[in-house]
């Protein structure tokens, strides 16, 4: 991560969202991690340039939804569907989402290990009128862990007789290696 913290980041952000729309837009534009809003429905209505550094995509205004990146795998490399992802819940439900990890898969193949901060945004009458969400990249953390998942799952695997349980780890285990390979490869 930055020199900083996430929530110093997003506390940055929620701060800019205070300005007017000139001054929020330079403050958000300025920030050095990938950060972007949606209105109450999940439309994506604004991002910033680190956002399409990261998910390797120009969102398309108006038309993408609960997310700025092309696909989401959960760790497991199971497709999340947007409408699942965590900014998906987090307005939906409305509530702040923190400790979720997942995969951004890029259009050119490569992908993105990140943590998701979705916070919904409230009018002083309580009403939601949206949510940011700041992404940050740990995609070198979480290669490291994924190798390190596999190795344990390979490792379960050849001292368990049961052949059906064994094959079950070792697939898991290809998958963790995939994902932690997909990673090195970008970080």
């Amino acid at each position: 991560m930055l020199a900083r913290t996430a929530e110093s980041y997003l506390d940055d952000a929620m701060g800019a969202l205070e300005h007017g729309r000139a001054e929020r837009r330079k403050a958000l534009d300025a920030m050095p991690v990938p950060v972007y809003l949606a209105d109450p429905d999940g439309v994506v209505t604004y991002w910033n340039r680190a956002c399409v550094e990261f998910a390797g995509r120009e969102p398309q205004l108006g038309r993408d939804r609960w997310c700025v990146t092309w696909e989401i795998h959960t760790t497991s490399d199971e497709l999340l569907p947007h409408d699942e992802c965590p900014m998906a819940v987090a307005i939906k439900e409305k509530r702040t989402i923190r400790g979720e990890v997942a995969i951004a898969m890029r259009p050119d193949g490569s992908r993105k290990a990140f943590i998701p901060y979705p916070t919904p945004l409230f009018d002083h009458d309580g009403e939601m009128i949206g949510a940011i969400n700041l992404l940050v990249d740990v995609s070198d953390e979480q290669a490291s862990e994924l190798a390190e998942q596999a190795a344990r799952c390979r490792r379960i695997a050849n001292a368990l007789c049961d052949r059906a349980t064994s094959d079950m780890l070792r697939t898991m285990a290809d998958g963790f290696e995939r994902n932690s390979a997909a990673l090195f490869a970008t970080a």
